[in-house]
């Protein structure tokens, strides 16, 4: 199972659409209520329309040093995406604020990654706005 987790807190996924693979719907799958799951190394260029109509994406993150899912994610939003934007699972606690500050809205976790890093230490930075280094450095 995963759970969902916002500036709120865990909670289930509500989006109920699913989830297909750029190239299944690229390739004509239909779905007309599915999100896209997006990895780091598609062309967002190729498929810029069918991107910006989409629901839902998910970006995958292979593991939480690979960085890459936030260059998509900041790439989409500067596009014009305003979609629902999800990161797979794949990040940790400490990189919550930079999701949010990359564009997603929600990032999802294994139950089992809850139970190592519990709901305190996402909401720990759930003010995300507040604290960046670019702002620091202004301070």
């Amino acid at each position: 199972m995963t759970r969902i987790v916002t500036d709120k807190g865990f909670g289930q996924d509500d989006f109920t659409g699913g989830f297909v693979a750029l190239e299944g719907i690229s390739a004509g799958a239909g779905c007309d209520d599915c999100g896209i799951d997006l990895s780091p190394s598609d062309d967002l260029n190729a498929h810029r329309d069918l991107l910006l109509n989409a629901r839902a994406i998910r970006i995958s993150f292979g593991s939480f040093a690979d960085g890459r899912g936030f260059t998509t994610a900041k790439s989409l939003r500067l596009m014009g995406y305003t979609g629902r934007l999800r990161a797979g699972a794949g990040l940790i606690a400490d990189q919550y604020a930079m999701a949010r500050r990359a564009g997603f809205d929600e990032v999802e976790i294994t139950d089992e990654l809850a139970e190592r890093q519990p709901e305190g230490q996402w909401l720990f930075r759930a003010d995300w706005q507040a604290y960046d280094h670019q702002s620091r450095l202004r301070g």
